[in-house]
Formats: C-alpha cells, sequence, structure tokens
C-alpha cells in the first residue's frame, strides 16, 4: 500500500514526510525548483502546515503570474452564450493609485471572477481618462510636455494594477488623449451638431482664475468656488460651446423608473434633472421695431397657452446685459433697479409669429436657473398682476366647460383641445420646425463644453467668413492636437498661438477659415468610453453595433458617489443619443449601479486648520497633541489625500500585507456602499488574517488525515457521525445559496466572506473521523476554496492544488486537473432545494435545552422572527413568560436559539 501511496507523491507516515521535510512539512514526491529556496508545495513538492509570513509572500510570487496567464481571452464568436459586462470608472492617470481605486478595482476583479465561474462571457477593461488640467498643469511647473506626464503615468499606474493582481481585460484598454479614440469622440461632436445639439453662443461662464480656464456650473461649489484649484470662480462673458442636454431631460426622467435601484443614486439624477412640466420656445428680437438677429429662448410651464402671451420676462442679470450685442444699449437705458421695467425690444415667437414687449423684472433671479420666462396671463396670476401694471395686452385662452374640462380657444390649430392634448401637439409642432419645445425642466441648464486648454479633445468645427461653423469632415477626422512646447497657463486657448493649425481651409467653400480653438470638457471623452470597450480596435466606425448590442447594457457599474450625478447624467445622455442615431438598441447604458463608498484616513489638525503629518503629533498622552507646541488637536476621519497627511500607500499595504489581506481587508471592512474609516488595528485586519490561517489549517488538516494511510470509507460513519456530516452539507448548501445572493443581488461582499468564515469554523469543529471519511466533508471544503477563490485568488489557488493531489476523493464533480478559478460555481445540491417546509428549532434557556418548536423554513435564519415564534410558542408561554430575557442568540446552522434570561 505504501508504494502506491508513494507513487502518488505522498509518504505513508508522518514519520516519513518529516524526515523529508523536516518538521511542520509534508513531502509529496520531491519537486524540488532549482533556485527556488523557500518552501510552498506548488514549488517544492512539500506541503507546509502552518501559514507563515514567509508562505504568504512565496504562495503570493508562485501564483501571481500563473493566475494573470489563467485569464483567458473573450472570444467574440459565440455571441449566443450569456454575457456579464463588468466596468470600474476608469481613473485618471495622476501618477499614483491611492487606497480608493484599489477599492474599486478589487470589487469589480471579485465580481468579474465570480461570473467566470458561473459560465458567463465577462469583460473587465481598463482604460485612462487621460486627458484635462493637472497634465496641462504639470507642463506649466515642471517644464514637461503634457503627453510625456501622461504616458509617464500610465506606465507606473499600470505596473501597480498588475502587482495587485488584477486582472482586467487589457485586450481592450482604451486612453482618451490618443488619437484613435478622440477621433470618434469628435465624430461623436459632429453628429450632435447635425442634429441641431451642438451650439454656439455667447453666455456668462465660470471663469477660474487660476487654472485659466472655463468651469461648467457643476464644477462649482455652493461657495462659488472652483472644485479643483479651490479659488473663487469669476464671471466672464466668452462665446462658447454647449451641448443641449435639455433636449432628453424628459426621456431621461422617465427612464430611470425602468431600472433596478441605484442605492439613492436614481433620486439624485431625478432631483439633477428637476421635474420635466415645461420648455423652452425660440423669440428673434427686435428694437424700435428694427430686426436685430438676435434670439432669446424663454420658458415656460404652460406652452399650450402661448396664443395668451403678454410678453417675455428677463432679469438684470441676463445675458443681453453683458457682452457685445445690439440690444445692450437699448436695455440698459430701459432699466431701473428695483422696478419691472417695459423696454423698447420685442421678442417675436418664430412658431406663432406673435410679438410681445420683453419687460426687465425687479427681482434678481427666477426659481432654478432660469434667465428669461413667457409672461401668459390665462394661466399665471403673477403675469396677470404685472400686464396689468405694465398696460399690456393679452387675450385669455382658457376656457372652462361645465363639467369642468379646461380647453383652447383663439389659439389656431389647437383651438378645441384639451389643455393636455394642446400641450403634446405644440410642443411636438416646436420640435419639428426646430424652435424649441423639448420638455425639461426650469432648472436643468444645457451642457457647456467649451475649455480654453491645450491637454483636449479638439473641438472640429471651422469657422469661415462666408459660411460660418463648418463641421471638420469625417474623412478629415481625427484633428489632432498641434505641437506646443511652451505652456504658460495665462490668457485663453493655448492652441490659438498655433497659427500653422489655426489658419486652414473651410470644408465647405475652400475659403480661409480658423479652426476652433476651445477642447472639449474630459466628461465628453468619458460619456462613451463603456461603448467603446466594447470594440476597442475599430478604425472605421466608434464601435461595432452588434458588438455593442451583444454587451450593453454594462452589467455593473461601479465607482464613487462623487460622479452619481454629472458622469452619469452625461454618460446616460450620449447613450440616449446613440439609440435615436441607431447606433446601439440600449437606451440606458448601465443596468446596476454600485456606487462605493469613500475610504477615509485620521486627520489632525491645529486650531488654524492647518493639518499635520505623524511625525509631528505626540500620540503617548490621553489625547493627540502637537508635538512641539503641545496644542490639541482636532481628530477626524475625512477623504484621504496628500494634503490633508492622511493617505495610505497601497504597495506599502501589499508589502506588508499580502495582495490577498488587502483585498480581503477592503471587501470585509464594510459594505461596498459604505464608508472606511482605515484603521488596521480594527477587527477587520486582524479578522481576515486569521481566516487565511484557518483556511490553511483546513487544508491541512485534511491532506493529514488523507495522507495518513487510513482508505475513506463513508460506511465506517456512525449514525452520530453521519448525522454531523448531515448538518455540513446543509450548511454548505446554505451558505452557498447566501452567498451567491451576496454577488448576485446587493454586492455585501463583507457578508458574503461572513458566511465563508462561518463554513470555516464549522469544518474546523469536525470529528476526525468526518473529515476523514465524509464526502459531505470533502465537498464542503472544496466549495469553499471555490467560494473564497474570486476574493482571494493567491491563497485559493495554493490550497486548491494541495488538495488536488490527495488520492482516493470521495467527489468527483470537481474539475482537479483545473485550477481553482477555472472551476465552476458551486450549485445547491438538488436535495437541498427540496428541504422540508418545516425546520425543528431547538431552544435552549441559559444553555440548556428545553425543546423544540416548528418553524417555516423561509424565517428559519431570521433571528427576530423566530424569536417572535418561540414567545409565541405554547414552550415559550411555560418557559419563558414572565422571564427577563437579557440576550438570545440564533445558530441557523444547528437549528437552535440560545436565550439568556435572568434567574
Amino acid at each position: 500500500m505504501a508504494s502506491a501511496w508513494q507513487r502518488l507523491g505522498f509518504y505513508a507516515s508522518l514519520p516519513k514526510r518529516q524526515l523529508n521535510g523536516g518538521p511542520g512539512v509534508i513531502s509529496w514526491g520531491m519537486r524540488v525548483i532549482p533556485g527556488w529556496t523557500r518552501g510552498i508545495y506548488s514549488a517544492t513538492g512539500q506541503w507546509t502546515k502552518e501559514y507563515t509570513l514567509q508562505t504568504r509572500k512565496d504562495v503570493e510570487r508562485w501564483w501571481h503570474q500563473r493566475i494573470k496567464e489563467q485569464a483567458s481571452k473573450i472570444s467574440e464568436a459565440d455571441m449566443t452564450k450569456p454575457k456579464f459586462y463588468v466596468l470600474s470608472m476608469f481613473p485618471y492617470p495622476s501618477g499614483k493609485l491611492h487606497m480608493g481605486h484599489v477599492r474599486v478595482y478589487t470589487i469589480s476583479d471579485t465580481i468579474a471572477r465570480f461570473q467566470k465561474m458561473r459560465g458567463m462571457q465577462v469583460i473587465n477593461p481598463m482604460g485612462w481618462d487621460a486627458f484635462g488640467l493637472p497634465a496641462e498643469n504639470a507642463a506649466i511647473e515642471r517644464n514637461l510636455h503634457p503627453e510625456s506626464w501622461t504616458r509617464s503615468n500610465i506606465k507606473y499606474m499600470r505596473k501597480q494594477l498588475d502587482r495587485l493582481g488584477l486582472c482586467f481585460s487589457w485586450d481592450r484598454e482604451i486612453t482618451t488623449c490618443l488619437p484613435e479614440y478622440y477621433k470618434w469622440t469628435q465624430y461623436l461632436f459632429t453628429k450632435l451638431y447635425e442634429a441641431g445639439l451642438a451650439y454656439q453662443k455667447e453666455a456668462l461662464v465660470n471663469w477660474d482664475p487660476v487654472d485659466q480656464t472655463v468651469l461648467a456650473n457643476e464644477q462649482v461649489d455652493e461657495r462659488g468656488h472652483s472644485w479643483r484649484s479651490g479659488v473663487k470662480v469669476e464671471q466672464r462673458y466668452l462665446r462658447q460651446w454647449f451641448i443641449k442636454t435639455t433636449a432628453y431631460a424628459k426621456a431621461m426622467q422617465d427612464a430611470l423608473a425602468d431600472l433596478p435601484d441605484w442605492y439613492g443614486i436614481k433620486g439624485m439624477q431625478a432631483h439633477w434633472i428637476g421635474d420635466c412640466v415645461g420648455c423652452h420656445l425660440d423669440f428673434t428680437l427686435k428694437v424700435d421695431g428694427q430686426v436685430t438677429g438676435e434670439k432669446l429662448a424663454a420658458y415656460t410651464t404652460t406652452p399650450e397657452a402661448i396664443y395668451g402671451t403678454s410678453h417675455v420676462a428677463i432679469t438684470p442679470s441676463h445675458r443681453l446685459f453683458h457682452g457685445h450685442n445690439s440690444l445692450r444699449e437699448a436695455l440698459e437705458k430701459a432699466l431701473v433697479p428695483g422696478k419691472d421695467c417695459l423696454t423698447p425690444v420685442t421678442a417675436v415667437n418664430m412658431l406663432t409669429q406673435q410679438e410681445v414687449p420683453v419687460v426687465i423684472l425687479a427681482k434678481a433671479d427666477f426659481e432654478g436657473s432660469l434667465d428669461s420666462k413667457i409672461g401668459i396671463p390665462s394661466t399665471s396670476s403673477e403675469d396677470t398682476t404685472l400686464a396689468q401694471a405694465l398696460g399690456l395686452s393679452y387675450s385669455e385662452v382658457i376656457e372652462t366647460l361645465p363639467d369642468g374640462t379646461e380647453r383652447l380657444r383663439g389659439s389656431a390649430e389647437f383651438t378645441g383641445m384639451s389643455r393636455q392634448d394642446a400641450f403634446l401637439a405644440l410642443t411636438q409642432k416646436a420640435r419639428r420646425k426646430g424652435v424649441g419645445g423639448d420638455v425639461t425642466s426650469d432648472k436643468l441648464k444645457d451642457w457647456l463644453i467649451s475649455r480654453q486648454r491645450y491637454w483636449g479633445t479638439p473641438i472640429p468645427m471651422v469657422h469661415c467668413a462666408a459660411c460660418g461653423p463648418v463641421p471638420v469632415p469625417l474623412e478629415d477626422l481625427p484633428v489632432t492636437l498641434p505641437s506646443i512646447t511652451s505652456f504658460t497657463g495665462k490668457g485663453g486657448s493655448p492652441l490659438a498661438t498655433a497659427s500653422e493649425w489655426v489658419n486652414c481651409l473651410c470644408p465647405r467653400c475652400q475659403g480661409a477659415a480658423k479652426r476652433e480653438t476651445d477642447t472639449m470638457d474630459t466628461f465628453v471623452d468619458s460619456a462613451w468610453y463603456y461603448l467603446r470597450y466594447t470594440d476597442p480596435q475599430n478604425a472605421h466606425s466608434p464601435f461595432n453595433t452588434a458588438l455593442a448590442d451583444y454587451w450593453m447594457p454594462v452589467d455593473l457599474y461601479i465607482g464613487g458617489k462623487e460622479h452619481a450625478v454629472m458622469h452619469l447624467f452625461y454618460a446616460r445622455f450620449l447613450s440616449h443619443f446613440c439609440y435615436d442615431q441607431k447606433m446601439v438598441k440600449h437606451r440606458e447604458p448601465f443596468h446596476k449601479l454600485l456606487a462605493q463608498g469613500l475610504i477615509k484616513g485620521q486627520t489632525f489638525r491645529l486650531p488654524s486648520g492647518q493639518y499635520l503629518q505623524r511625525e509631528e503629533i505626540d500620540l503617548t498622552g490621553s489625547a493627540p497633541v502637537h508635538a512641539k507646541t503641545k496644542e490639541k488637536l482636532e481628530v477626524t476621519w475625512e477623504k484621504m489625500s496628500k494634503s490633508k497627511h492622511n493617505g495610505v500607500d497601497p504597495e506599502e499595504m501589499v508589502d506588508r500585507y499580502g495582495i490577498d489581506t488587502v483585498r480581503l481587508y477592503l471587501l470585509f471592512a464594510a459594505p461596498p456602499e459604505k464608508d472606511i474609516l482605515w484603521d488596521v488595528k480594527t477587527d477587520a485586519l486582524p479578522g481576515v488574517l486569521r481566516w487565511q490561517q484557518r483556511l490553511w489549517s483546513l487544508a491541512t488538516r485534511f491532506i493529514e488525515a488523507r495522507a495518513s494511510g487510513k482508505v475513506p470509507r463513508p460506511q465506517l460513519l456512525s449514525d452520530e457521525e453521519k448525522a454531523e456530516a448531515r448538518k455540513l452539507w446543509e450548511y454548505k448548501n446554505t451558505v452557498i445559496s447566501q452567498v451567491t445572493t451576496h454577488f448576485t443581488e446587493d454586492f455585501s461582499l463583507n457578508s458574503a466572506i461572513s458566511h465563508l468564515m462561518g463554513l470555516s469554523s464549522a469544518l474546523l469543529q469536525a470529528s476526525e473521523r468526518v473529515v476523514l471519511h465524509s464526502p459531505q466533508f470533502e465537498d464542503a471544503l472544496c466549495a469553499l476554496m471555490v467560494m473564497a477563490a474570486p476574493m482571494a485568488p493567491h491563497i485559493t489557488s495554493e490550497l486548491w492544488a494541495g488538495l488536488a493531489l490527495v488520492p482516493k476523493k470521495l467527489c468527483a464533480h470537481y474539475s482537479w486537473d483545473t485550477g481553482v478559478l477555472l472551476q465552476p460555481w458551486p450549485a445547491l445540491d438538488p436535495q437541498f432545494l427540496q428541504q422540508p417546509d418545516v425546520v425543528e428549532m431547538a431552544v435552549l434557556i441559559n444553555n440548556k435545552a428545553c425543546g423544540k418548536i416548528p418553524v417555516p423554513q423561509q424565517v428559519a435564519q431570521d433571528q427576530d422572527k423566530v424569536h417572535e415564534l418561540v414567545l409565541q410558542s405554547e414552550l415559550g408561554v411555560r418557559l419563558l413568560q414572565g422571564r427577563s430575557i437579557q440576550k438570545a442568540f440564533l445558530s441557523p446552522r444547528t437549528a437552535l436559539i440560545n436565550f439568556l434570561v435572568q434567574e
């Protein structure tokens, strides 16, 4: 018998193993690898019984590259297979990963591995949101070109991601600053322009005097400060490019109802869009009866009553009071601060051709983001009062029938319609004629995308004196950035200084023209990147429709809450637009959204507000103080940042604790949507370290039992041992059900780890004979390793390699010739699915068994419900009524509840 075991790579007795491998080592043949001096089984053929710091390092060193190689490429050929598209928001290549990056990518990596084990075709792509101000600022400060700085950072951060053992779909990598990507950003801009959704107008803009650029309204905080530089924003008047996001406000608001719960993010999106109950209508403007060429878009919530217009109202802060236009002088002369003022300016409705006066209101601002409104006395008492005060004429266009129905009168072809029908018909006609009519809110503004910077996607437009603005033809895209070597960060767009690049021929008339010198807001680049990932090498179009239709929508989108409004809104807008262009078949780009919480570090701040570094702090007393001045410090938890000296270097953490430990800590410390307070002294880190050691001990115990020379024989188990094995079988199935639900429904991976910890504890308590002879123990141990593998791939790969060579296995449904990450996800046993509807729950009082009560299977794991059922039962009434219950403990695995009562 011994020789047979030796041929399988085992030694038949513990003394012989110890002679070969020394204390604490099980030798399975002498597969010693030259040059490998430390001991893990995969490298030496010897099983180390203890999971030490050195063992951990050896395991990760051995398996790191092998796990990467296991991540096979996706075959595009078979689109009949189910797919899973998991996407984590791509990073800006700032130069170094922070723990927030590591958290989001660990979550996406774990979910991707799980879905692969379920047999899905999975993509988990990665790329770089590579345009933006920091690169240009670096060019100014360090005399580096933005491109070289960006490429260097990408190279370094890619190495960091590799060091973390993250298996992204690198064959799909995209970089937004490369011409092969931004060619298609420019193409989409051109499509928007052709659809009337990209336009240029003079507007008051937010000017950052430090970064010398225009900011979108969303990039200015509630105090009026820049979200990047922190400086007070100024107001300037410039001609800017806008994308007409308001045209999709109603469609995007309505589409939210069809999406699953997004952890409150849907509410944030709905609030951002606002109540879509009105529309803008376009007017041409005259002064003293003379056409000026100026246009004005004014808002109303009752467009059906447009034939009853008395005036168009603007505020003193309206754009017509600024910049260069022929109306400014007339408006300023008419303005009397604090009074409603009639002006010599009139507005001609481009839909109805009605001409009404323009009125300057006494109040500084309207509600929402409006600066102009249509006055309709028939639907507004405020408008009635103003019209009467200024002597304005108007018609009553709404009549109420005896049954209470409101209908229109004196309203051309809309006369006789109900208000609801007229609303729909009039807005539809306005849209058809291109004079407004898009149903939107009074708070949503169009998207200002112009940036006076170099390092961004050039706007593909040419300005011709004869033809006006002309888009660059597709065959001439991309419009690449010119080579500029000197950056000052002052004045307007750096592109304006590249005269050879600026001066060009008009694509339409071939006359002299000039290129647009603004670049696009980087949010435009990230508004469609999820689509490019479906077909990243396509040189003929942004993406192949068939491929996009197969992979889209993104099944799970993971990113920070800080992007839950702007980025998500713009990405949804572009997806809706592509749907209308018949480029994709799905309107919404993301199915499920996981907005993960922040990682916060402890900060120490002086009363002056200055943040201190750790070496400046005295922690020896009862409260931290400044080491030199002994001033008391304010201690808080804040988002990690360099300026607050509370960051943690991911590479340092990996070097100290290992990849799997850092992964498990990030997954276990809190539910993914909650913040993590980074403190390695808490239970989370010691907990996951102990759990890895328990997993190792479990595998070691099983290996030793099977390497002892005794043949496993289930028939030798006693009835009591069979009952013990049966409970392990039930517990395994329960955990499979729970963990699978967490992976697919709520993504509470911290709870999934807790369930796996419970299963490992139950297996550690198994008797020696159950370990040796029970197929249920073997199956539960293997299922445990497979379920832990997506979260801790290195240690489980080594443990699986050890288990694979155990002889005479009792479970034949595992693929022992492939690694643990290539195993199918454990399935529930059919017999478990046919479990009885009722569980006999044992009731203990102060640790003494008092009887059993029947409990419905579906509530047997809910402590509160079991507690209530016990108290309502005859047994509970007899033994617990009137007694002071201090606490109750439910053990679903063993089907018992223990009440601690005061004697």
